[in-house]
């Protein structure tokens, strides 16, 4: 609430974002999903997805730069004299960050229904679309905080932030369906997973690119196991960053 610009400029551009790709690339896009059997899909109501996941990742990220300002503010050593449990500290930092996250996914939404595209699960669907980014941006929280611990650097984090967001929206299928010869990169990409569940919730089918599930039927084969995926890792992940935030701290009061 102090400080807004950056968080109206997180939302400037994930509507930038939408809008430019959708322009520039629709005619190309509308090629390649006719080409990948997904006949009568807008390239916009394709393209929402992958919009979702560029400002959720771009979100997450701050919250490693919060970290290193609370570094370099003297914040953090006043948190390690606390009877706080790191988990709660780690929670407790994302909470801001996934509000900011909502407030985008709810934005970039409206605008998009407004310029023409659906979400076929109506508003169930809404709700697992922002429960979907709310894990993505977990996720990448946990990864923006063992990069705050570790580099220290603003600069550094928001470069990281890059070198993270852009190659893994592109070796998924956030833009244009996978190709077959980069489909086993896409299987080891989180954002894989985070596109395809929002994207059946969008559409209201199972799109999953790189898993074949159909004991679930539907749109919860592709729903499952991603959300099932993205939770394992969110686990993992935070369990990582939750250590590394204690060894930081041990340290700091040495």
């Amino acid at each position: 609430m102090r400080n807004p610009t950056a968080f109206f400029l997180e939302i400037a551009v994930g509507v930038l974002s939408l809008l430019l790709f959708s322009a520039v690339f629709g005619d190309v896009g509308e090629l390649a999903l006719e080409a990948a059997g997904y006949g009568g899909v807008e390239y916009l109501t394709y393209l929402v997805p992958a919009v979702f996941m560029q400002a959720t990742m771009g979100s997450a990220f701050t919250s490693g730069v919060g970290l290193v300002g609370d570094l370099e503010s003297g914040m953090f050593e006043k948190v390690t004299v606390t009877p706080m449990g790191w988990t709660a500290v780690l929670l407790g930092k994302a909470a801001a960050d996934l509000l900011r996250i909502l407030v985008q996914v709810v934005v970039v939404l409206a605008l998009a229904v407004a310029l023409g595209a659906s979400v076929e699960t109506g508003v169930s669907g809404v709700v697992g679309i922002a429960a979907v980014c709310l894990l993505v941006g977990l996720l990448f929280m946990s990864v923006a905080n063992i990069l705050g611990v570790l580099v220290r650097d603003e600069e550094a984090i928001n470069a990281a932030s890059m070198l993270f967001m852009f190659p893994l929206l592109f070796l998924s299928p956030a833009y244009i369906p996978v190709a077959d010869d980069v489909a086993w990169l896409a299987r080891l990409n989180p954002i894989t997973y985070g596109v395809d569940a929002t994207r059946a919730l969008v559409l209201g089918e199972d799109v999953s690119t790189v898993l074949s599930v159909t004991r679930f039927g539907g749109i919860y084969d592709t729903l499952v196991p991603s959300v099932a995926i993205l939770v394992g890792l969110n686990v993992l992940v935070g369990a990582l960053a939750v250590w590394v935030l204690r060894r930081a701290s041990s340290a700091d009061a040495g």
